[in-house]
């Protein structure tokens, strides 16, 4: 993943390869929990990791879903002193390499691919995050799930409803009503199709 970040192979591969630390994590287990020193970047080998944003009161709100192939860490616990945001929990099995964010930055700091595909893992974060708080602030809950369903579909049939209700920041009722009115609105269409309109 790195080097596809850096668009050619990477110097000195074997130190990062040494520091890593696999992870494998059973449904439901912590990958790490919110407000812990974190300075590390992580990155799933398979399976689903779910990050969620938790409130003193006991609420939680799904921030992102976390597949195969992406990475990810809690920017504020990459500066020095600085402590994870959210919780990351496996929404499914996986197996996760966990990387020192120390490490990447030695390589980083003698090495330009290094550098070339840390620069392209952040942007490509920043690119998420924009779209997100996009969506978040300007589409209503309809067209969240939409989005949702037309940017992640292979997650839709794997994830709870819950989480997706969470995700997309409404009530799991409120879900369950708007995808009656999608269903709705999709059979509407199917019966006034050309094929379905009585002959003559």
């Amino acid at each position: 993943m790195l080097c596809a970040l850096a668009g050619c192979d990477l110097p000195e591969r074997q130190t990062l390869e040494r520091a890593l630390r696999p992870r494998r994590l059973v449904r439901g287990e912590r990958l790490f929990e919110a407000g812990v020193p974190l300075p590390e970047v992580f990155v799933p080998r398979d399976g689903v990791i779910k990050l969620v944003y938790e409130t003193v009161g006991g609420d939680a709100w799904v921030k992102a879903f976390v597949t195969a192939g992406q990475c990810f860490a809690s920017v504020t616990a990459l500066s020095p002193g600085g402590r994870s945001s959210f919780a990351a929990v496996a929404e499914t099995a996986a197996m996760v390499d966990v990387l020192p964010y120390a490490a990447l930055q030695d390589l980083a700091c003698r090495h330009a691919p290094w550098q070339r595909a840390l620069t392209q893992a952040f942007r490509l974060y920043g690119e998420r995050k924009e779209r997100r708080e996009m969506q978040l602030l300007t589409l209503t809950p309809e067209q969240r799930y939409e989005c949702f369903l037309r940017e992640q579909p292979q997650l839709a049939a794997l994830l709870k409803q819950r989480d997706i209700a969470s995700y997309i920041r409404i009530t799991p009722v409120a879900l369950s009503r708007i995808k009656a009115r999608l269903a709705k609105a999709h059979a509407d269409a199917a019966a006034c199709a050309p094929d379905h309109l009585p002959r003559p």
